[in-house]
């Protein structure tokens, strides 16, 4: 791993764990052990780091995440849709916690981030249709992209919902699958007769999960 690349997964790492505004670039190249000097040869400064992490934030969701080919077994596609999706939201939760802000800092960025929502948005409803075509939900047209939005807003906000009404704002893997039992509740509504058990078996399933992952307590 070259010095580029050691400060991205140190930097996501640190404003993970710190929150991205706590975070400068001294912090980030005291943590790696290297001067500031050298930092700033690979990155012009924090804005220029975290570009390159939306950079690869946005590469993951385009080469993971394309339309999912729907057949007989369309919710076990569907799960390990939302298995990958939130497992990337738990390694880049920070730019979810602080978006406005960050946005705000980075005209640039903000333009890039809005064009590839709107790009996420026809993948979601795209993804919706899909489950339409194979009768595991019954919706029309104008209500499918209405599920789609709220899909995508259940999916960006959950983080720094969770993380809000927590004393200690730490987000914990349990928080995770909780997500995923949400966006399932998301789908009950349209479940066809067809999908309506397997639905709620999945939801049980990752409130098992959630409940299993429950921080222990000496």
């Amino acid at each position: 791993m070259n010095t580029k690349e050691k400060i991205i997964r140190t930097s996501i790492a640190m404003f993970n764990l710190n929150g991205e505004r706590a975070v400068t670039t001294n912090h980030i190249a005291a943590n790696l052990g290297i001067s500031p000097g050298n930092l700033y040869y690979h990155f012009k400064n924090k804005e220029d780091i975290i570009r390159h992490i939306f950079s690869l934030y946005s590469e993951h969701l385009n080469t993971h995440f394309k339309p999912l080919s729907l057949g007989e077994n369309a919710l076990e596609q569907l799960t390990l849709y939302l298995d990958s999706l939130f497992d990337l939201m738990w390694r880049y939760h920070f730019f979810y916690d602080n978006l406005t802000d960050i946005l705000a800092r980075d005209n640039e960025l903000k333009k890039d981030y809005i064009a590839f929502q709107s790009q996420l948005f026809e993948q979601v409803k795209a993804v919706v249709i899909a489950l339409r075509d194979v009768d595991v939900i019954a919706i029309d047209d104008e209500d499918a992209k209405e599920l789609a939005h709220m899909l995508k807003m259940t999916v960006s906000f959950w983080t720094p919902y969770v993380k809000a009404r927590r004393l200690t704002g730490v987000l914990e893997q349990q928080d995770i699958y909780n997500g995923i039992v949400k966006v399932l509740m998301l789908f009950k509504p349209y479940c066809t007769q067809m999908s309506k058990q397997k639905i709620a078996q999945l939801q049980a399933h990752y409130q098992t999960l959630a409940d299993e992952s429950l921080p222990s307590i000496a």
